[in-house]
């Protein structure tokens, strides 16, 4: 068989796994596939509209073993007394929360972006070494590091500040990872090549070539990263005071006392919940979207 007989049967062969990769990609499923997922969504409901039913009672619902299915008329009560509690500074929370995770999500998206194009494209002594190393580091508990990290954020004076929050997590071993492995299968050689043949430089090829082709990744670790960091309790705790507290730590504020109403903290930890509600369903399309390019490919 000569070269051009076998290209012309390569390029065939490629293009029909490519069309039968998309005819899966838009079969639409079986009833049973449906009745799946709707089995699915109601689990995943259940506890978000149990809490909505607490939220709504009074402060005797959460103990309340014949607790109605229908949901009371005191939520909005309640969220304002979440709100309003003087322990929790709500409104300075919420502002802290946004700080935080909006400049984590879009560091993490950024750093992880130009490692992964770096260890997926570029060759470099030690590439495969320092690769393993960084995903070793997440078999390290987070709970090993906090006392050097806590010394060392005292020594910098930002205890009690956003930065001690932000700095460390301005990017993670998982960006990296999930970022170099989307790059090395979505991005072809050639194009790099291209590129450079063209003139451009390294960060010119990563802002104009690299980053288009792994948007649909980077939406997806954007997406993960905002709401780990949004839900992120266990350092913020440590670092932070009551008076200059992330959401989470101001919520939990509502549970020291003696005497606990969870309807006012349920109330409040629905109202927290609701940005990344709105955020799913923003960015619902884009995720969808990245995960069928990827299937296609």
């Amino acid at each position: 068989m000569s070269a051009a007989t076998y290209s012309s049967a390569q390029l065939a062969r490629n293009k029909r796994r490519r069309m039968r990769n998309l005819a899966l990609a838009q079969r639409r499923p079986g009833w049973l596939g449906y009745a799946f997922l709707g089995l699915v969504l109601l689990l995943s409901i259940l506890p978000l509209y149990w809490s909505f039913l607490v939220a709504s009672g009074d402060a005797q619902s959460a103990r309340d073993p014949n607790l109605s299915w229908f949901p009371g008329g005191h939520f909005i009560e309640n969220a304002i007394n979440a709100i309003s509690n003087p322990a929790v500074n709500f409104w300075k929370a919420l502002g802290n929360s946004i700080l935080v995770s909006v400049t984590v999500s879009a560091s993490v998206v950024f750093f992880s972006t130009l490692a992964g194009y770096a260890f997926a494209k570029l060759k470099f002594r030690g590439r495969g070494p320092l690769l393993v190393f960084i995903i070793a580091t997440m078999a390290v508990p987070t709970q090993l590091g906090v006392v050097p990290l806590y010394l060392l954020m005292a020594q910098y004076g930002w205890i009690d500040t956003m930065q001690a929050i932000i700095v460390p997590a301005l990017v993670n071993a998982f960006g990296v990872f999930w970022m170099t492995q989307y790059i090395a299968q979505a991005l072809p050689d050639e194009i790099i090549e291209a590129a450079r043949v063209d003139g451009a430089s390294s960060f010119r090829s990563f802002r104009s070539i690299v980053l288009p082709i792994a948007r649909p990744a980077a939406t997806m670790l954007a997406l993960f990263t905002f709401v780990a960091s949004w839900t992120n309790f266990f350092w913020p705790f440590i670092v932070l005071t009551p008076q200059n507290p992330t959401l989470p730590v101001a919520l939990s504020l509502l549970q020291a006392n003696y005497f606990v109403d969870y309807s006012v903290v349920l109330a409040g930890t629905l109202l927290a919940t609701v940005p990344l509600l709105v955020l799913f369903v923003v960015a619902g399309k884009q995720l969808v979207s990245g995960i069928m390019q990827g299937a296609i490919k």
